[in-house]
């Protein structure tokens, strides 16, 4: 596996720097239809990520809105559907209310961890705060779930509470093709701390938006766990809020379903802030697994840090990734970076892995973004077999080497047992 590594302006990622060229001492960008990021190219999917400019192609400027009508329904030649299936992907862009709503037939069942002291539970109708001021949606599969839910989820820690176990939403879909809408507003408020764990298995059509609000001082981790049946379709959207000198960390785990197209981003509204997303994925024969995740460093002095990886066996199997990161004119001293990994088990399975960074001000501490696509090292496998491991327990050490760095960033012991036990089937059934 060949890796690429971003540098910006000549300079290593992460080094500390006083200025970049193109811009002024004060940061001032010299030439405002470009940025500092050169073109990058990467291995294995033929795709190129170039530095884009202060016009509409500009990741900030891509149009969000709460009205239907400003999401027609994509053709696939537009860029941010261009990866996607959008004939499999039609349950769920189509303008329709959750089935049977209210009733017992609902398409969806939610079993939510209530009874825990400094936890709030209760539901958010439309236009009702906290609900709405933090998640934007960004494409007509997420307006149409904001539109087409009544009532929110909401659940909330209260300001200093530390809760000492995970709350669960286990989201489980009863019935192939049946059209389910979801919203929650998931809030901690100054100096609490909490994991939240949302656990989507079952099948079904579903559209599912998360909105997440971190108070100052807060310390959040939202784990979400796509473990659909392989009939299932999921399109989601989860936005977060990061507060002054708040600690937050999303992790997105997709296994199953035959589409997930997962967005998730994050922005800040203070400073000292730092925010982590990870990703894991698997995909099979006939399955599409895409993730996208845009950094909105909106404010001075916060950090961030993305790695998502991946590994794809089968013919058809299909994985995406879309990174974003803009760090805009006002976030002086900043600290960025995004990577994505894939490992190809067999012929037949693409990756396309797409990092973009946008710079709009060179007084930076230090922003980059690495890629890779590739196939086992050899090597590594030769070194196993050397000791007398079978080349097919090999393989399979090979891989949860891999992926394993991501399943210890879950810090939730039973959730990182089961992921290790779902890998082992996956290897198993396999072959590899």
């Amino acid at each position: 596996m060949t890796e690429t590594t971003e540098k910006v302006a000549g300079v290593e990622v992460g080094e500390r720097r006083i200025s970049i060229p193109g811009f002024t001492e004060e940061g001032e960008n010299l030439a405002n239809s470009t940025n500092a990021a050169a073109e990058h190219s990467h291995g294995g999917v033929g795709e190129t990520a170039k530095p884009l400019t202060a016009g509409s192609g500009s990741r900030g400027n891509r149009h969000t809105g709460y009205e239907l009508a400003g999401f027609p329904e994509p053709t696939g030649r537009e860029e941010e559907w261009r990866f996607t299936p959008l004939k499999k992907l039609a349950g769920v862009l189509s303008d329709a209310p959750t089935a049977n709503a209210g009733t017992e037939d609902e398409p969806v069942d939610y079993q939510v961890t209530e009874n825990v002291d400094g936890l709030v539970v209760s539901t958010l109708r439309d236009g009702q705060a906290p609900r709405g001021s933090v998640l934007q949606p960004a494409d007509r599969a997420a307006v149409v779930a904001y539109k087409n839910t009544e009532q929110a989820l909401y659940l909330k820690v209260t300001e200093g509470t530390e809760l000492a176990e995970p709350v669960r939403v286990d989201i489980t879909g009863k019935q192939a093709g049946a059209r389910a809408n979801s919203h929650i507003v998931l809030e901690a408020e100054p100096n609490a701390k909490a994991v939240f764990v949302l656990e989507h298995r079952g099948s079904a059509d579903f559209n599912g938006n998360v909105e997440v609000k971190l108070g100052q001082g807060a310390d959040l981790t939202v784990i979400s766990l796509q473990r659909w049946n392989d009939d299932a379709v999921h399109a989601g959207q989860h936005d977060a809020e990061v507060g002054q000198d708040a600690s937050y960390k999303h992790i997105a785990v997709s296994l199953g379903g035959s589409v997930v197209r997962l967005n998730a981003n994050f922005r800040y509204s203070g400073e000292g802030a730092e925010a982590e997303m990870y990703g894991l994925y698997f995909a099979d024969s006939g399955q599409h697994i895409e993730h996208r995740t845009f950094v909105d460093h909106n404010t001075p002095r916060n950090t961030s840090n993305v790695l998502y990886k991946g590994a794809l066996q089968g013919e058809t199997a299909r994985t995406v990734w879309i990174g974003d990161v803009l760090i805009r004119a006002a976030a002086e001293g900043t600290d960025s970076y995004e990577k994505n990994q894939n490992l190809v088990l067999t012929d037949g399975a693409r990756a396309d892995s797409v990092p973009n960074l946008e710079i709009e001000t060179g007084l930076i501490e230090g922003a980059g973004h690495a890629s890779s696509t590739g196939r086992f090292d050899e090597n590594h496998l030769f070194y196993l077999m050397a000791r007398g491991i079978p080349e097919k327990i090999a393989r399979q050490l090979v891989v949860r080497g891999f992926l394993n760095e991501i399943i210890q960033k879950i810090g939730v012991p039973s959730i990182e047992e089961s992921l290790q036990e779902d890998l082992e089937a996956e290897l198993e059934i396999h072959g590899n």
